[in-house]
């Protein structure tokens, strides 16, 4: 009989996958009513709470820790604040499953920026075509047409590589100056989103925030799809699978919200995804799979 226990992490897994995944469809209803940045704003609050309560409970929040504040700006910066932005305002110019498709080129960015900042690490053959087939998926969404959206769904794209490039730089960022601090990750979520929300709150304008509450699907879609559980939740989930799978495990969790999204957006949605786009997705795909060859 199989342990029950056993099956927890690869549910919690699935379920991570999934989050993410929805993600887009949440911001691209809120986008018809909000700024991007509005949008930021009210993600970062609503999963901000969760997330400081587990840390809370969790008994891991130090005074001391404050010592380390700098470090902590940057990374709310880099890792929620901009991050967040580039992708709100991507997917309010792209489908929202072309936009969760060119999620998946986060690690394409890490990698290049690994590579270009940490010594220790290497660009092997593999490593650098996978790399050159993701970035070929991402030029393939980008790609010239003769259609009326090739303006906005060129800046729509590079509202997206701003955001990867920016949470790609927060894993470089975290490797040199975080992870020897041996803060636990809880912790540190919590003072990142907690700081973010700080600046949030100066830079936010607050004009038409309340034409969220308009529509009952995209209200609850941000509040609770986009802020208490595809950032909250999802990082208290990633926590466990880290701790009961390890972390390469779960960083390849990576690869299911890129599927999600399409499936979302085409699917249940019923967006006009073309055949292009779906061969896209699978460049990334196969681009990252190689990337993370030894």
């Amino acid at each position: 009989m199989v342990d029950r226990s056993s099956r927890l992490p690869v549910a919690a897994f699935a379920l991570l996958g999934i989050i993410w995944g929805s993600n887009f469809i949440y911001m691209k209803l809120a986008a018809e009513l909000i700024t991007p940045m509005q949008i930021v704003f009210f993600r970062v609050l609503f999963g901000f709470l969760p997330v400081c309560l587990y840390a809370k409970f969790s008994g891991v929040l130090r005074l001391e820790h404050l010592r380390h504040s700098l470090h902590f700006v940057v990374m709310s910066l880099l890792a929620t604040s901009v991050y967040y932005y580039g992708f709100a305002k991507g997917t309010s110019l792209l489908l929202s499953g072309v936009a969760g498709a060119l999620s998946g080129a986060i690690p394409l960015f890490a990698f290049v920026l690994a590579i270009s900042f940490i010594a220790e690490e290497k660009a092997s053959l593999m490593k650098i075509v996978g790399v050159a087939v993701g970035f070929a998926g991402v030029a393939l969404v980008a790609r010239p047409s003769g259609d009326s959206l090739v303006s906005s769904n060129l800046t729509g794209v590079l509202y997206m590589v701003g955001g990867s490039l920016s949470v790609g730089a927060s894993f470089v960022y975290a490797r040199k100056f975080i992870t020897p601090l041996k803060i636990p990750a809880a912790a540190l979520t919590t003072y990142q989103l907690g700081y973010a929300m700080v600046m949030l709150s100066l830079f936010t304008d607050y004009d038409g925030m309340t034409n969220l509450w308009t529509d009952m699907h995209a209200s609850l879609g941000l509040v609770i799809g986009l802020g208490l559980l595809g950032t909250g939740l999802a990082y208290i989930i990633y926590y466990y699978i880290v701790e009961k799978m390890g972390a390469v495990t779960a960083a390849s969790v990576t690869y299911i919200p890129p599927v999600v999204a399409l499936f979302v957006g085409s699917v249940l949605v019923g967006e006009p995804i073309g055949l292009l786009d779906y061969l896209a997705a699978v460049f990334i795909f196969v681009g990252v799979y190689l990337l993370r060859r030894r």
